[in-house]
């Protein structure tokens, strides 16, 4: 039977002992909507390097393990999420972090993953992690390694998802107003939106929401009820919904 790519260990001429070793981590940006602000997941590190300080969760992958593996093992293990909640995230992969000096320990590649999730529960440390939670993007500072710029990075990805996709209509209850569907990009990108401008765009976009049959709901203030609409079938907003200048760094 052949030797399958790359685990040839007789190829001629080479010597993996030539090269210096180094090592492959996961890190983990993983946001949510909760009481109106956008949170990011962080844990605080048990062990050395960084003890004390808070972090992205994540960390090495182990040699049986693809990138994507890795961090799923690491989220479940460092957070206490089930495993079915853990399994069911869509991670989409955002950069690779190389720089010599980014780890003290030796140097350390890291795959970073980015992930905008609604109803999360309340996370627990695990692993190498004395503890977990979830912590306002803006006050998210400070961390650990390079995991300032990784966030900076992900909160970018996320702004520029909800410009192109449906992704803000997985925030919402299965049917909504186009009030509650304003109140989340306002949440994630940090400024207010004209109202009538915003209704305009979401109802001028094919597929972006439907609407729903039947009466409208009751908002609790004193206007007429609002229409109710569901997530639309488009995968990408075409034209997309812009982001206004002056948004929240």
């Amino acid at each position: 039977m052949p030797t399958a790519p790359g685990r040839d260990e007789s190829v001629p001429g080479y010597d993996p002992r030539a090269f210096p070793p180094f090592g492959v981590t996961v890190d983990l940006a993983v946001f949510t909507v909760r009481d109106g602000r956008l949170n990011v997941l962080l844990v605080e590190r048990g062990e050395a390097p960084y003890r004390g300080a808070w972090a992205l969760p994540g960390g090495f992958v182990r040699p049986e393990e693809s990138a994507g593996r890795a961090a799923r093992r690491e989220l479940a293990e460092e957070t206490g999420l089930s495993a079915d909640t853990v399994h069911d995230l869509h991670l989409e992969q955002l950069r690779t972090y190389s720089e010599p000096d980014r780890d003290p320990r030796m140097r350390v590649v890291s795959v970073a993953y980015a992930a905008l999730l609604p109803d999360l529960p309340e996370p627990r440390g695990g692993g190498d992690a004395a503890n977990a939670r979830w912590t306002d993007r803006s006050d998210a500072r400070g961390l650990a390694f390079d995991h300032d710029r990784i966030v900076a990075d992900a909160y970018d990805r996320i702004c520029a998802k909800l410009e192109y996709t449906g992704l803000a209509t997985g925030f919402c209850p299965p049917e909504f107003t186009l009030g509650e569907l304003q109140q989340i990009y306002e949440t994630v990108w940090g400024v207010p939106l004209d109202r009538p401008n915003f209704r305009r765009k979401v109802l001028a976009t094919p597929g972006f929401v439907e609407p729903v049959e039947g009466p409208p709901r009751r908002t609790g203030g004193r206007g007429k009820p609002a229409a109710l609409y569901r997530a639309g079938t488009a995968a990408t907003l075409h034209p997309p919904l812009l982001r206004p200048e002056g948004r929240q760094p």
